[in-house]
């Protein structure tokens, strides 16, 4: 069935197809609506991607077209579908395609292809392009030094470049990356142009072809989220004009471009003019926003930086805000004299945003950015003609950095000259979008029945022409199997937003789920929408689908609540890939209800399926009464609230999901034995700790000093690492994971009651991806695999229900797996809860259930590593690592001494001892100037991070830095038994490193006293070095105390703006300090 609209606005508004299931899996983001264009169509006002643009006018003006594409990034598939279908360039001719992989000499080909005694001399005027992304250009950078060195001879070449490279040991995944062709163009003197929104883009890499007349040449553009954005260009040039407009500017430049008294910035000038006069057009090599006046101007380059710090420039300018910014459009050739004319004569200071490759680069200030130099440069080389000379600052970011409208706002307030410390409260709301824009965000996971829906809807909306539209979408695919995001705004003006939306009207969450591991929330304006699709809903399971904290939130924030139901749709329920189809008509019915009948009538049907699905939207669409007691609901201390913030975008398209769950089987020595002889038949690899997948080291145990009496109910003990050879490296706040065993004594018992012999071979899921398989032996994988002591969840007496041979226990097990009555259910809560039963202790309760070693491997869960938080600096102490654990243990009802798997094996572990261990970063970093104060509180274990925090700080005021204040705060039950690392924290006090040492003991005195208590005691301290000073907070311990804890901080801020004559809401305050990384919790 092909559901097409009566009318249409270009090509992503022509077709709607519900023929097949879960279709948006085989779309490809880099095209419009996820659909493939033809050539001619891409013409006048017509819904393209950038990315999309970027092909058509390589493939309108090249004899040949070199793509190194990976191969989701898709970043030739419109060029790829051209050829295939022998569309004409305007040359008249199929433009040759040759579709390469990225790896040393990828760039033989192209060259060898320009200078192959086979090759057309009569084509040596027609421009060559390549297009990869930014990852590509260091292998193809051996080609472009050859051919930037036998030019003369060369065709006109072009690179296409998508800033964007993979980096695995990032958080982020997808990074963008500019600084590989700033040093490309730089070092190789190639020519390299930067787009800043989609609407120029197609003039952009024009620009850059023509650009190639003179000198290879690049034009570099997002490639993660705006390059991919499906969006109208109104002034869209086809194939033709394209050409019409390359010949004309080349004919009226054609006695400048091979004179030897030009320079290549001369020529870069009569390019420009031309190129302007052709198209009727402004465009410089140099672009200024922000207020006529500046003091201050920063200097940026890059598609997301120039668009958002230009929008965010001129919102500070209306508010009087004397700051500007500079993009460079043309970064080489380098037009000095255009840069310091479009400078204000009144800027004082010039900053340069750079971006360097690594986070390392950021904070190593022998590493300059590429741009800085030629801006320090040029200034002083004014300074020699004039009496101005503003002061050049470089201020680098790494390539994994993600900038929104806070940062940017805060970044040029600060340049600006603000407050140190002051409340971005206590500044006017800057607002980038239109009141007239309409923003709506989808979050789903990609194997969703329901993922077609924002394209669709994007491609509805856009039937309407005096409608802006643009859809864009994002994957995760490291959450839920793959999460993924769609923004979509819709405007009577155009639209540029290069960051993700945070006022949406509408928030549909297509998979509940997701509220538990986004902020979904957070992206909702104040009285917005809130859409779950919640296949089964009943009304009395509101309170196991919606957190605490999601239903507070929903009350406080009074938004709308609306659940579909899909299973209430007969016609969805017949036919799941409809689902689609049934959340739009919700979706419109409660958006657009004036427009609903008309909308339905615009889809042309071609048979009753659509009205049989439309007359469900009543019966599947529920409107949920919010009830006040939500408001006033306490958060509990295990409640699961989802972190503050976007997905990390790593993928452009889901992936492949295995089905079949990997095997596992007992073998003996001679599977071992074939596979150690033939290593490359069976993929054989000597692996430290081959169950773990995480980068691991052994290091060996230093010191075990026990901090508390050993009278004390407690036994929190301090561990240090002796690094050895290990090449371990960490920096400051990150956790130590801890790759434990079970106890020895405990997997020998358990091998000789089930009857299995250690040395038998065993294909076992490694701990962190069940999709890979180990050979160990049984000894091995019950020591360091299987978590057989581990606490068994309900599937597990289900599963294990299925190998009982008895009746009775076989009934038991399937009561206590499904929760069959209200006894099952509190038995089943005793044993996890009360007796804490052990996988084990189940395997010897049912002896009748007697699953294989191999069936157990299936059934049991892996061994997790567990993770602590660092307590030492490795600049203080360089072949160290030190942690601060409390013994987990307990007696059972039946008298047994139970303990914390991980605890106790770090607590009998001798002095000496190896142990497997793994880096996790954190987000608990100091603050980046050594100068901004550090508030600290820490209950408990939660110390250890501050320890290494008060090391650093104390390296740092060694080594000449000047230093801000250390506040920390301690929580504990008796300074007697629990006063940890007391004597350090005091001499640290003593030498001036640590400036406020509150301590809380809460049980000592008759009234209880804790850390929220001392701070308030402190407030004006507080509001100090927290606020005035620019302030940095962190908690770590656990969750209980943080509600009272951030109260002090709310209170600290608005009695700031009180006493300024301002007005602020401190929780407010503190969203956007999250944002800043000024409030960091890690509680657990």
């Amino acid at each position: 069935m092909h559901l097409q609209t009566a009318e249409s606005t270009g090509p992503g508004a022509t077709l709607l197809d519900s023929d097949s299931k879960q279709h948006t899996q085989h779309k490809s983001s880099a095209l419009p609506f996820g659909q493939h264009v033809t050539l001619s169509s891409i013409s006048g006002p017509t819904y393209v991607t950038a990315q999309t643009l970027v092909q058509q006018v390589a493939y309108s003006l090249s004899d040949r077209l070199f793509t190194y594409s990976p191969e989701t990034f898709d970043l030739d598939v419109a060029a790829q579908a051209w050829q295939n279908a022998g569309e004409e360039n305007g040359h008249g001719e199929v433009t040759g395609l040759q579709a390469m992989e990225t790896r040393h000499g990828a760039g033989s080909i192209a060259l060898g292809y320009m200078f192959s005694p086979d090759f057309d001399i009569s084509k040596r005027h027609m421009p060559q392009s390549i297009i990869a992304s930014a990852a590509s250009l260091p292998h193809l950078r051996p080609a472009l030094d050859q051919l930037s060195l036998l030019y003369e001879m060369a065709n006109p070449t072009a690179l296409q470049v998508a800033a964007v490279d993979y980096a695995a040991e990032t958080k982020a995944g997808l990074v963008t990356d500019y600084c590989s062709a700033l040093a490309l163009a730089e070092e190789l003197g190639m020519g390299l142009v930067c787009s800043r929104t989609p609407y120029e883009m197609q003039h952009m890499a024009l620009l850059s072809i023509l650009l190639a007349s003179v000198q290879p040449s690049m034009h570099v553009y997002d490639g993660i989220t705006v390059g991919r954005e499906t969006t109208r260009v109104v002034d869209v040039l086809n194939v033709a004009s394209v050409k019409r407009t390359y010949d004309a500017v080349l004919d009226s430049v054609k006695e400048d471009l091979p004179s030897k008294r030009l320079t290549p910035e001369g020529k870069l000038a009569k390019l420009m003019s031309a190129f302007n006069t052709e198209l009727g057009t402004e465009y410089r090599c140099f672009e200024y926003h922000g207020h006529p006046s500046a003091t201050s101007v920063i200097v940026v380059f890059g598609t997301v930086e120039a668009s958002l710090s230009a929008q965010v420039a001129e919102a500070l300018a209306q508010q009087g805000v004397e700051v500007g910014v500079v993009n460079v459009r043309v970064y080489r050739p380098f037009a000095e004299e255009e840069f310091l004319e479009i400078l204000p004569t009144t800027a004082q200071q010039v900053t340069v945003l750079g971006q360097v490759k690594e986070q390392s680069s950021v904070l190593d200030a022998s590493i300059k950015s590429s741009l800085y130099a030629d801006v320090l440069a040029a200034v002083n080389f004014q300074s020699l003609s004039s009496a101005r000379e503003p002061a050049v600052y470089d201020i680098k970011y790494a390539r994994e950095t993600v900038w929104t409208v806070v940062k940017m706002e805060a970044l040029l307030r600060q340049l600006s000259g603000g407050k140190p410390g002051e409340a971005p409260e206590q500044h006017p709301p800057i607002q980038l979008a239109s009141s007239e824009t309409k923003q709506y965000t989808f979050w789903d996971v990609d194997d969703s029945q329901s993922g077609d829906a924002p394209f669709m809807l994007g491609q509805l909306l856009s039937d309407d022409s005096a409608l802006n539209v643009t859809v864009r979408s994002s994957h995760d695919n490291l959450v839920q199997g793959g999460a993924v995001r769609s923004d979509l705004r819709c405007s009577p003006k155009s639209i540029e937003a290069a960051y993700s939306i945070k006022e949406a009207d509408v928030v549909v969450v297509a998979e509940e789920k997701l509220l538990h591991d986004f902020s979904v929330l957070d992206s909702l304006k104040e009285e917005g929408m809130l859409l779950l699709k919640v296949p089964g809903w009943k009304d009395e399971d509101i309170e196991k689908k919606l957190t605490t904290a999601t239903r507070k939130a929903i009350a406080s924030q009074k938004f709308s609540l609306f659940v579909l139901d899909p299973s209430a749709s007969a016609k969805a329920s017949e036919d799941p890939s409809l689902e689609s189809y049934l959340l739009l008509f919700a979706f419109l019915h409660l958006t657009q209800p004036d427009k609903y009948e008309g909308m339905l009538r615009k889809l042309q049907k071609s048979d009753d399926a659509l009205d049989a699905l439309a007359q469900d939207v009543d019966a599947a669409l529920k409107k949920i009464e919010v009830p006040e007691s939500w408001l006033t609901l306490d958060l509990e201390a295990n409640d699961d609230i989802p972190p503050p913030e976007d997905l990390n975008m790593n993928s452009f398209s889901s992936y492949e999901k295995a089905e079949d769950e990997p095997p596992s089987y007992l073998r003996n020595w001679v599977a071992a034995a074939k596979g150690l002889a033939f290593r490359e038949a069976y993929g054989t690899k000597n692996v430290l700790r081959p169950d773990v997948t995480s980068k691991t080291a052994v290091v060996h145990v230093k010191e075990h000093r026990r901090l508390t009496p050993e009278t004390y109910d407690r036994n929190i003990f301090h561990i240090e690492f002796d690094l050895g050879d290990s090449g371990l490296k960490y920096e400051i706040g990150e956790a130590l994971g801890i790759h434990a065993e079970n106890d020895k004594a405990e997997v020998d018992e358990f091998i000789k009651w089930y009857g299995l012999n250690p040395n038998d071979i065993v294909e076992v899921p490694s701990r962190d991806d069940p999709s890979v398989l180990e050979n160990r032996t049984v000894y091995q994988a019950l020591m360091q695999n299987v978590d057989i002591f581990g606490r068994p969840p309900k599937r597990f007496y289900e599963a294990l229900a299925e190998f009982a041979s008895d009746d009775k226990e076989k009934t038991d097990l399937l009561m206590l797996g499904t929760g069959g009555n209200q006894e099952a259910v509190v038995e089943f809560k005793r044993r996890a809860e009360v007796d804490t039963v052990t996988f084990a202790d189940i395997l010897l309760e049912y002896p009748s259930a007697h699953p294989s070693f191999h069936d157990i491997v299936r059934l049991v869960n892996p061994m997790k590593r567990r993770e602590y938080s660092v307590a030492s600096s490795q600049k203080v102490t360089p072949n160290s690592i030190s942690l601060l654990i409390v013994t987990v243990n307990w007696v059972d009802p039946k008298g047994r001494d139970r303990f914390g798997q991980a605890t106790r094996y770090l607590n009998f572990l001798p002095i000496g001892a190896p142990v497997t261990v793994s880096v996790k970063p954190s987000v608990m970093k100091l603050p980046p100037k050594t100068t901004q104060p550090i508030i600290m509180a820490g209950l408990g274990t939660g110390l250890a991070p501050f320890r290494a925090f008060v090391q650093e700080r104390a390296w740092q005021r060694e080594q000449g830095m000047p230093i801000g204040d250390v506040f920390l705060y301690m929580g504990s039950r008796h300074q007697r038994e629990e006063y940890l690392y007391g004597e350090e924290w005091e001499a640290y006090q003593d030498a001036g490193i640590i400036t406020l040492l509150g301590r809380a003991f809460s049980r000592d005195q008759p009234q209880k006293i804790y850390i929220q208590d001392r701070m308030r005691q402190t407030l004006t301290d507080i509001r100090r070095a927290y606020l005035r000073e620019e302030g940095a907070f962190y908690l770590c311990g656990p969750t209980w105390p943080v509600p009272d804890v951030t109260a002090v901080l709310e209170e600290a801020i608005e009695t700031e703006a009180r006493a300024e004559g301002k007005k602020a809401e401190g929780g407010k305050v503190i969203e956007k300090l999250k944002d800043q990384l000024r409030y960091v919790l890690e509680v657990y």
